[in-house]
């Protein structure tokens, strides 16, 4: 079953989201259902069948700054 994560990941401009945006859609068929950005919030909600750790992992490739806050309630 398909989980939403949440996670605050360091952003500052349209470039830095859509380097998250394309390591994690690259994932799209293998686990990743939706990625949904917030830049304002610097916010990353990925709704997936992978663990919150291999999502970190991902996410991390970009060289962001990322925490994971936990699943949406």
């Amino acid at each position: 079953m398909a989980t939403e994560h949440i996670f605050n990941v360091e952003m500052t401009c349209e470039g830095c989201s859509g380097a998250v945006e394309r390591v994690l859609n690259r994932l799209k068929g293998q686990g990743v259902n939706q990625v949904s950005i917030s830049l304002p919030e610097q916010k990353v909600t990925v709704t997936s069948t992978l663990s919150a750790d291999q999502l970190l992992e991902v996410i991390k490739k970009t060289g962001k700054k990322t925490t994971y806050v936990g699943p949406q309630p």
